[in-house]
């Protein structure tokens, strides 16, 4: 009898999910004015609403779960006041669209996509996000997707008068992958959200490539920067993964740490920095391992107050002054017997063991003198500072704290590059 009830209650739970399973169809939505609204607001939960080629009317607010289609030949254009399309259900798609049109407010954060906090696990892919104030506002949604979009903003106002290409707010469990980011304010930018990963993105003529802020656990990797003001700024967080990202001819920093503690920094190239391939400001207990830094006018600038940072197993390449600091401690950069490898030192290994007999000290007394009193420059080609150099290269026990590199390298480490950061390598030769 028990088993009976059983079977009659579990049949009752089916009939009752069928009805809805039924209602769920394919839709088209023809290209013409108000279609799409209609279609929104009949729209059961499931349905699959394809939008014919052609211009069709924003904005919209998708309140139930259903895919919205273009097929890669429709257009979404909102009216110039808010966001083109608002999602405020759980398990919405949005792709193959071309996504235009939000306003400029932003107050409210007009975009070309926002997602609400009901919009968990939203998916917006393969989408063409153009011409709006924020590309696609995660405003909240738990474990969405943006995923493989052109997203370029508004070229016809000023750099800090754009919005950002993936604004990301209180949004745990987002991944943005395949993404190319063009004329924004940042690409991405974060602010207080944990556990996102930002993965194989492309950033271009932009303020910051990724700005990271008050957001921990999150995973930053195989991304390339080409040209923007900072390729990675990384701010009050914790336990962040950055690995493997790529920063080419960023103007003023590749990689910045701020305040930014227990991260692993590992495979990145930073190459042609306009100013730093490295700054270290306040940031402690990273470790910071193979990357490459090179062709900058400081490979690393590292502050005072950032203290524990393990470096070891990385390639400090042509920069005009490999390491700034300018402290009383002495800092080892090696780890378990290897250290790094420096382009500017003459050394030799004479057992074969790939790290070279003498260390390796990238400043002098001279530096920090320079570095703290910029107007003793004029006395560097004097015979008293040739003396001082001399002598502290002969009696390094005169030198003052400082970074050192016990087990310097003799060769850089291999570096794996992201695919798109090859190509771009490749093509400018």
């Amino acid at each position: 009898m028990k088993r009976f009830r059983l079977i009659s209650h579990l049949f009752v739970l089916a009939a009752l999910a069928m009805p809805s399973a039924l209602q769920a169809a394919e839709v088209r939505v023809a290209a013409e004015p108000g279609a799409l609204l209609r279609a929104i607001e009949n729209a059961q939960a499931g349905d699959r609403l394809r939008l014919e080629p052609g211009q069709h009317e924003g904005p919209v607010v998708i309140t139930v779960p259903l895919v919205l289609d273009g097929g890669d030949a429709a257009t979404l254009s909102g009216s110039g006041t808010g966001s083109v399309v608002t999602i405020e259900a759980p398990d919405v798609t949005v792709k193959g669209l071309t996504i235009t049109g939000s306003g400029l407010s932003a107050e409210t954060l007009d975009a070309g996509v926002k997602l609400l906090k009901p919009a968990r696990n939203a998916v917006v892919s393969g989408n063409r996000i153009l011409d709006n104030l924020v590309g696609v506002d995660v405003h909240g949604a738990k474990d969405a997707k943006v995923l493989d979009n052109l997203i370029e903003g508004r070229r016809d106002l000023r750099m800090n008068e754009r919005g950002n290409g993936i604004y990301v707010w209180n949004s745990p469990g987002l991944l943005a992958e395949g993404n190319t980011i063009r004329y924004g304010r940042d690409g991405i930018f974060v602010n207080n959200s944990h556990q996102d990963v930002f993965r194989r993105n492309t950033f271009e003529k932009l303020r910051f490539a990724v700005h990271y802020m008050h957001g921990n656990s999150g995973v930053i990797e195989d991304n390339v920067s080409i040209g923007n003001d900072i390729g990675y700024a990384l701010m009050f967080s914790k336990r962040l993964r950055v690995a493997n990202n790529v920063s080419i001819n960023d103007a003023d920093h590749g990689l910045m740490l701020n305040f930014a503690n227990q991260a692993e920094v590992a495979g990145n190239y930073v190459r042609g920095g306009g100013e730093k391939c490295l700054f270290i400001y306040n940031a402690s207990k990273n470790s910071i391992t193979g990357n490459r830094f090179e062709a900058c006018e400081i490979g690393v600038h590292f502050t005072a107050g950032s203290e524990r940072n393990d470096f070891a197993g990385n390639a400090f390449i042509a920069n005009r002054t490999q390491v700034k600091y300018v402290g009383t401690r002495h800092l080892d950069w090696s780890t378990g017997g290897r250290g790094n490898y420096w382009s500017d030192h003459s050394a030799f290994d004479t057992n074969g063991d790939g790290v070279a007999e003498a260390a390796y000290r990238p400043n002098d007394m001279m530096d920090q003198i320079l570095w703290t009193q910029p107007a003793a420059k004029l006395l560097t080609g004097s015979p008293a500072v040739q003396l001082l150099s001399f002598t502290q290269s002969r009696f390094p026990a005169l030198l003052p704290g400082g970074v050192v590199d016990t087990a310097p390298l003799m060769h850089a480490p291999a570096l794996d590059l992201p695919e798109a950061a090859a190509q771009f390598l490749g093509e400018k030769g």
